[in-house]
C-alpha cells in the first residue's frame, strides 16, 4: 500500500484538557517523579522541584509521556515527541471547543472510514 511518494512519518496530534481536582496529590506524584529519575542531572533537579511546586501544569508535563500513547502500538516506532502544558480559560459551552464542530470542519466525521 506505500508507493515511493507516501511518506512513512505520521504526525499525530492530541490535544488533552484536563481538570486538576487535587493539586497536593499532582504536585506530589511529580516531585516523587524528579527524586527518581537518576538520568537528571542536580541542577536540573532543582530548577524542575522549583517549576513543580509553583505551577500544576509544570507538574503535570513532568508525569506525561507521550512515548506511552504508542508504546504498545504494534508496527510503530516513536521518531519524535514533544509536549507542553499550560494553564487555560476553560467554558465547555463554547464553541472554540467544540470538538465535533472542529472534526466536522476537517472533514472527519470520527468514523474509521474516514481516515481510509
Amino acid at each position: 500500500m506505500s508507493t515511493p511518494e507516501t511518506s512513512r512519518f505520521v504526525r499525530l496530534h492530541v490535544e488533552l484538557v484536563l481538570e486538576i481536582d487535587d493539586p497536593r496529590a499532582l504536585t506530589a506524584a511529580a516531585l516523587t517523579r524528579i527524586a527518581s529519575d537518576g538520568s537528571m542531572p542536580d541542577e536540573e533537579r532543582g530548577h524542575a522541584r522549583s517549576a513543580v511546586g509553583e505551577d500544576e501544569a509544570e507538574a503535570l508535563a513532568y508525569l506525561v509521556e507521550p512515548s506511552e500513547l504508542v508504546g504498545e502500538v504494534p508496527g510503530v516506532e516513536l521518531v519524535q515527541a514533544s509536549w507542553s502544558s499550560e494553564r487555560i480559560d476553560y467554558d465547555p459551552e463554547a464553541l472554540e471547543w467544540d470538538l465535533d464542530e472542529y472534526d466536522e470542519a476537517e472533514g472527519d466525521n470520527g468514523d474509521v472510514d474516514a481516515a481510509r
